[in-house]
């Protein structure tokens, strides 16, 4: 059998398939070995494993669901044809190698494997860039620069690893973490109105355009800030400050929408339970700064478990019905994986502050958790992105 004949399946109709698909059963293998390596039953490639988990749920899972929502959004963005057939399936071995280096990266060039890992994430903002200057649709150019600047994140982190210097995979982590964050409340903004709507057979809330300049302006702000290093400058107080009034302003948001109309909907229970996490982590974060028993990892892992865990879960239930041409209807079992995932972050982040004498337990348990809520979505969802759509439309 050729490549020709290979990229003719059905999964590589559009990016969300494979990349779905491959990246919430690697999030569930991920979570599973870090699982072992807190137990003190194995090690994994880097500083300490540590290295090797940040890195790998952020470049190896998160962006790999970024990657398949981006390249399946665009078509919808320039009504053009996006990436399909040989060329997804070339993008994908390349996401896969990159995998297989890191998981074997202590016996390889650090630089080789840095190469091969730091190429996918070009190649996917080149793809998903040429649509949009095809027709010109400059609203969303700014996704291109944040993609690089990922980039260039990853790199750091690989460097930091390599000299053994903590303090650069730190930043390089955390300003993908932000990063996350920004392209959330950029997108939730955009399309839970209308999911919410939709879905709930409601009148659709209409944003305040005031709180939507606050929401963002205040999002970028913290963006810059982390990136430029400047929370090592600011007066915590000035740092909590800011973090309060993005919470708040979150918050403000995501009420709006009205969750109680959601509650017999679990594409939309799901995602405003996720987008909760938000101001959650960000209060927990103005917690830290003011002093309060408050570890920073916590915080971050309300806005990285909870907000990016949780949206991406909620968000490829859905796109994979849709995208795939089946009804906005996700099996019964779905409901408990996302019932497992949001418990799995908040046992990751308030478990561990309210309890931090088991936060071993917790942590164990949430990473269970996790790993359970993901294999539920491969088990759902693996027919319909191996398949072809019922309508026999290509795509």
């Amino acid at each position: 059998m050729n490549m020709s004949s290979v990229s003719a399946h059905p999964l590589w109709g559009q990016a969300f398939r494979p990349m779905f698909l491959l990246g919430a059963a690697f999030s569930a293998l991920g979570i599973l070995l870090w699982g072992l390596v807190l137990q003190g039953i194995i090690l994994l490639p880097g500083s300490g494993s540590v290295f090797w988990h940040s890195h790998e749920m952020l470049f190896g899972f998160a962006l790999a669901i970024v990657a398949g929502f981006l390249l399946t959004a665009v078509q919808n963005w320039t009504g053009q044809q996006a990436t399909h057939g040989r060329p997804l399936l070339l993008l994908t071995l390349l996401w896969l190698a990159g995998r297989l280096c890191m998981l074997v990266g202590d016996l390889l060039p650090w630089w080789f494997t840095a190469l091969v890992d730091m190429a996918f994430m070009p190649l996917v903002a080149w793809f998903f860039w040429r649509l949009l200057f095809a027709v010109k649709q400059q609203r969303n150019y700014f996704f291109v620069p944040v993609l690089l600047l990922m980039t260039f994140a990853n790199a750091v982190m690989h460097w930091g690893n390599a000299v053994q210097d903590m303090s650069l995979v730190q930043w390089g982590s955390h300003s993908v973490s932000w990063m996350l964050i920004l392209m959330i409340t950029v997108i939730g903004g955009r399309v839970m109105p209308m999911f919410t709507a939709n879905g709930s057979m409601t009148p659709k809330t209409e944003a305040l355009p005031w709180l939507e300049k606050l929401v963002l302006g205040a999002s970028w702000l913290l963006l810059v800030i982390y990136l430029l290093r400047l929370d090592l400058l600011l007066p915590p107080f000035v740092l909590a400050l800011l973090l309060v009034l993005t919470a708040a302003s979150q918050a403000l948001r995501i009420v709006r929408l009205r969750i109680g109309v959601t509650w017999k909907i679990p594409l939309l229970w799901s995602l405003h339970l996720a987008y909760w996490f938000i101001p959650l982590g960000l209060l927990l974060l103005a917690m830290h700064y003011l002093g309060w028993p408050v570890t920073f990892s916590a915080a971050l892992h309300a806005l990285t478990a909870g907000a990016v865990g949780g949206m991406i879960l909620a968000m490829i239930a859905r796109v994979s019905l849709g995208h795939s041409g089946r009804p906005l209807q996700p099996r019964p079992l779905m409901s408990l994986s996302f019932a497992l995932l949001l418990l799995a972050a908040l046992l990751r982040s308030l478990g561990a502050i309210l309890w931090p004498q088991q936060s071993l337990l917790f942590y164990s348990l949430s990473a269970l958790l996790w790993s359970s809520a993901f294999i539920l979505f491969v088990f759902c969802y693996a027919r319909i992105l191996l398949g072809p759509r019922p309508d026999g439309r290509a795509g």
